[in-house]
This record gives C-alpha cells, structure tokens and sequence, in this order.
C-alpha cells in the first residue's frame, strides 16, 4: 500500500532523490533542470526543505511504496493575503500512474488548502499536456484564461487550472 505524508526537515534525502527522479522522467513539466537539480549541495537541500517545513505557508507531501521507496510527490503555497494556494512540483512514478495515487496527492494539498482557509488551489500545467489536464479536471480543476511562457522555453506556454474549495 502505497502511503503519503507531509514531509519533514530530516527527510531532505528522499525529497532530492524523489526530485531528481521527477525532472528525469518529465524533464519538460519542471521549472527547473536536473542539470540545476544536480548542482545543488547536500546543505543548500537541507536548507530548503527546513524553510519549506518551518513555514505554515507552504508544504511538501511524499508518496511512498511500501518498501518506503518515493514514488509521488507534490508541493503547495498559501498566500494568505489572496486566499489561494498554488499546487506545485507534483510527479508520480510512471509505475503508480493509474494507480489513484495522483489524485490522492491532490486531496492532500486540497485538504491542507481547506484547513489554512484558502478559497481556492490553483496550479500551472503545460499546454499539451493532456493527461494531466484530464486528471485535474476529473479533480474539479477548470482551465482559466490564464497563461503564461514555460519557464524554461518560452517558446512553449502553461495555462493555468483553478479549483474552488
């Protein structure tokens, strides 16, 4: 049974290799490069997942096998003062996709949304990227009018996906 949990300051390990995997795999879905990813020191990862886990404004869920492997990961954002939480970073193992785990990892950050008292979780998803637009509509998401230049190529854009709490 695969688990997951808000991750915490000692578990910056699983965190960098879950990433590494994720920009990897899906290279193109990731602000990011594993290039980047990779330069980044053993102190500079710990340093970032303590801030992210000392702040009640953003958190980190892992999904694990039951062996205790990563296997899914997602990100989330409050911004207070808009009342909207941004889902970021999310990524499931190619082996868990179908499994329900994606979704479970939404309900995470939509549950955690809730209860710091955001109106809505908003997230950015790469135009083309059918699969995971049909999964966050099947998870009440709408697509917006709003977009954006990737990140890393401007010549490929993002829309943006918004879910009322």
């Amino acid at each position: 049974m695969t688990s997951i949990r808000e991750i915490g300051p000692d578990d910056w390990r699983a965190f960098r290799d879950i990433r590494f995997a994720a920009l990897t795999d899906s290279p193109s879905a990731f602000g990011s490069t594993l290039s980047e990813a990779r330069d980044h020191s053993d102190e500079q990862w710990q340093t970032m997942v303590r801030d992210r886990c000392s702040s009640t404004a953003c958190a980190i869920w892992l999904a694990e096998s039951g062996d205790g492997g990563p296997v899914g990961v997602v990100a989330a954002d409050h911004d207070a003062a808009s009342g909207q939480v941004e889902m970021v970073s999310m990524w499931v193992a190619p082996d868990s996709r179908g499994s329900g785990l994606a979704r479970r990892l939404i309900d995470s950050v939509t549950e955690w949304a809730a209860g710091a008292g955001a109106t809505a979780v908003s997230l950015w998803v790469m135009r083309g990227n059918d699969p995971a637009v049909r999964l966050y509509e099947t998870a009440g998401f709408e697509v917006t009018l709003d977009h954006r230049a990737a990140p890393d190529d401007p010549c490929k854009n993002e829309i943006r996906m918004t879910r009322s709490i």
